[in-house]
């Protein structure tokens, strides 16, 4: 534990998963480049982004000017709100189907089209090819969400090209916001090398084929990432708006709320209630696997985001982090009856992927948690939340009843 270094300002430590730096005045590399937001020219970074989108406007026979890739939640209603009345541009939304979709997110998906009035395009591999896909890399690198990732990173990229649309825009860069893995300026865009580096953990689609599991040329067929040929034909080029835009997604969603009906709903492991809210999985098991695997997990995400908006202090950070990081799951049942495994199982994986630098096993099957949280706090206060939950004031926007019917919703192809 030694080694261990935390920021000063926020909740991260050198051990960030998608690597992070601490300069000598004990700041890590993603507040740093936070501090950007506060100086930046925003309107003329807005000016250049117009100036870089007007030349694929209806460039190409389709009548279409760029690919825009969306989910029932996150940051997809800010994204087509900007490109649609901020850049005057037509997309085409695209959207992944990853199954374990909530009907708050179904509801959301479908509302963001009528809303924006947009054609989109659904894909839906054969669900029991991803059942497959899902159990391998389970078992190989604890994860039930590549085979989203992967989905979600690589369809966009091929309708781009089949469509023959080069512009594809997305979001903000995940790099740039937690980490500081960039600058702003350096405008970085999305690539095969970061999609497999840090999205996909270092596995390509191709090294999930082994001799001891069953997978298929075939199988992953829909996950692999295009031919250097194929993008270059069509000029495909995936830029990030967040490198334009003073982004802020708790400002950003409010007024998604308020324009266009936007639904969220509360979750038992964070504040935040604009997020993931179309998944039943996200901040469910691949959010505890998060923790298992790296110390942390989505909530210390949030409240790092939060106190670099300087809405809520480090303190009151870490106490939200430890009230909210190890409540438990809700659906580990939905999840086992999809994949046709055991719960019995799900201990044992998790057990097999504990990282010792955050558990200690004190006997076979019973660990202790000494996470990042555990680690920074040498008092432990017991704040009341409440004392700061009106600032923060997450907005619980929904006219659906979550858990009246709590099962995956199913669309297109692959229904079993």
């Amino acid at each position: 534990m030694n080694n261990l270094i935390f920021c000063k300002r926020c909740l991260y430590t050198n051990k960030h998963p998608l690597g992070i730096t601490i300069d000598k005045e004990g700041i890590c590399s993603g507040c740093r480049i936070h501090e950007e937001k506060d100086y930046l020219d925003w309107d003329s970074r807005l000016d250049l982004l117009k100036s870089i989108v007007k030349p694929y406007k209806s460039i190409n026979s389709s009548n279409y000017d760029c690919i825009v890739p969306v989910t029932g939640g996150n940051d997809s209603y800010f994204i087509v709100h900007v490109v649609k009345n901020i850049l005057k541009l037509n997309p085409l939304l695209v959207t992944h189907n990853k199954y374990f979709n909530t009907p708050l997110g179904i509801r959301n998906l479908s509302n963001l089209r009528i809303k924006f009035n947009c054609d989109i395009i659904i894909q839906n591999i054969n669900i029991n090819v991803v059942k497959k896909i899902t159990k391998e890399t389970l078992r190989k690198f604890g994860s039930i969400y590549w085979p989203c990732i992967a989905g979600q990173t690589v369809f966009p990229v091929k309708t781009a090209i089949n469509y023959k649309i080069p512009l594809i825009i997305w979001g903000a860069h995940q790099g740039v916001e937690q980490v500081g893995m960039y600058s702003h300026l350096n405008q970085v865009e999305m690539t095969r090398r970061y999609r497999k580096d840090h999205d996909l953990m270092g596995f390509e689609a191709d090294d999930l084929i082994a001799v001891e599991n069953n997978l298929t040329e075939e199988d992953i067929h829909g996950f692999r990432y295009p031919e250097d040929y194929d993008l270059n034909s069509v000029g495909v080029r995936g830029i990030y708006l967040g490198n334009f835009i003073r982004w802020d997604p708790k400002k950003q969603h409010e007024l998604m709320i308020k324009l266009y009906d936007y639904e969220t709903s509360s979750f038992k492991r964070t504040f935040d209630t604009y997020e993931h809210v179309d998944c039943f999985n996200y901040m469910d098991i691949h959010d505890q696997l998060k923790l298992i695997k790296h110390g942390f997990s989505r909530v210390t995400d949030h409240a790092c985001r939060e106190i670099r908006h300087k809405r809520i202090t480090r303190q009151q950070g870490l106490n939200l982090v430890r009230n909210y990081q190890n409540k438990g799951l809700s659906h580990i049942d939905l999840i086992c009856e999809w994949l046709g495994i055991s719960e019995k199982s799900i201990p044992v994986i998790f057990n097999y992927f504990r990282n010792p630098q955050f558990w200690k096993e004190l006997e076979p099957g019973q660990f202790l948690f000494n996470g990042i949280s555990e680690q920074l706090m040498e008092n432990k206060i017991n704040q009341d939340l409440s004392s700061f939950s009106n600032e923060l004031n997450f907005k619980i926007n929904s006219k659906l009843i979550r858990n009246h019917e709590r099962k995956y919703i199913i669309i297109g192809k692959g229904y079993p």
